[in-house]
């Protein structure tokens, strides 16, 4: 199965492709990265991006739903009949394949309204080989664009249980997607649904939105001690040690490493078409480059029983 035409269906992975020990290893690796300091965690639409990042040295990787979703031309929507929950755990079992790193995957707002629908989506996820998982509040209806608080808490203590129950060590995130919906009060709501999601069992907790250090430090302190995960999708003048110092134990970059790709394509093809110039076409990394970093990883992908194809 190819990424760029997935099929209805979740690939089955055969046994051997993440041996237990190994994935245990990663899940482990990945929770000890929250327990001291900061790291970075980005996020690749594609097997390409996660190979490259993995190449560069970064720890972890996440999933991004706008990257994926752009790179299937289709928007970034919550909507299962745009992204469907099987589209997306295709997209996940193939970087969890790709990488020897820990996978932490976007699964939006779980892919179902009910605890009972979101325990069972949670289980799927887990089984694609993620070292951990975050699920949104947001319901897509913008006349109530937010779970109420007790429904959005067994929303996240069904997650929670699915996991337990699957035995894996999976990170649950818990995300407040206050200041996305354009709440009137984000940073108290937020505060407000963060501290009832800890409570319900989340790992990790993330509220898309702050980006000046006095919000970023506050609601650090506001979910302590459990970690907090900020999310940054343009320059914030603020470099990574200067969020550590703030308290921040991880950070994401959403679709924005996707939108960097986009922006440089979009920039080349529309200098092409308009003004006939291949200036745009200037300064690129060489082929030889990329080919040879993906010559090089090869062998071991090729031998790999699991890979998804």
């Amino acid at each position: 199965m190819s990424l760029s035409t997935p099929s209805a269906s979740v690939p089955s992975l055969v046994a051997g492709a993440h041996e237990g020990a190994a994935l245990a290893a990663r899940r482990k690796a990945f929770r000890e990265l929250h327990e001291r300091g900061c790291f970075v965690i980005p996020n690749p639409w594609d097997v390409g991006s996660a190979r490259y990042l993995q190449h560069l040295g970064f720890p972890a990787l996440a999933t991004t739903s706008a990257g994926f979703a752009f790179s299937q031309g289709l928007p970034d929507s919550g909507d299962e009949v745009v992204v469907s929950r099987d589209r997306n755990l295709a997209y996940v079992a193939a970087i969890t394949a790709a990488v020897d790193l820990p996978v932490s995957a976007d699964f939006m707002s779980g892919y179902g309204r009910t605890p009972e629908d979101v325990a069972e989506s949670v289980a799927r996820c887990v089984a694609t080989g993620v070292a951990g998982l975050s699920i949104e509040d947001a319901t897509g209806d913008a006349t109530s664009p937010l779970y109420e608080l007790p429904i959005a808490v067994e929303r996240v203590r069904a997650a929670r249980q699915a996991i337990d129950q699957s035995g894996e060590d999976v990170l649950l995130t818990a995300r407040a997607e206050c200041y996305h919906v354009g709440h009137p009060d984000p940073f108290g709501e937020s505060v407000r649904r963060l501290q009832a999601y800890a409570a319900a069992g989340a790992d990790v907790l993330f509220a898309p939105g702050p980006q000046n250090p006095t919000d970023i430090k506050a609601l650090v302190e506001a979910v302590a001690p459990k970690p907090l995960n900020l999310l940054v999708v343009r320059d914030i003048g603020q470099r990574v040690e200067d969020l550590a110092a703030l308290g921040v134990r991880r950070i994401s970059v959403g679709g924005a490493l996707a939108l960097a790709a986009w922006t440089g394509f979009i920039r080349a093809a529309r200098t092409l078409r308009s003004e006939g110039s291949f200036a745009g076409l200037a300064s690129l990394v060489p082929y030889g480059e990329i080919n040879g970093l993906f010559a090089s990883d090869l062998p071991r992908h090729q031998s790999e029983p699991g890979r998804v194809t």
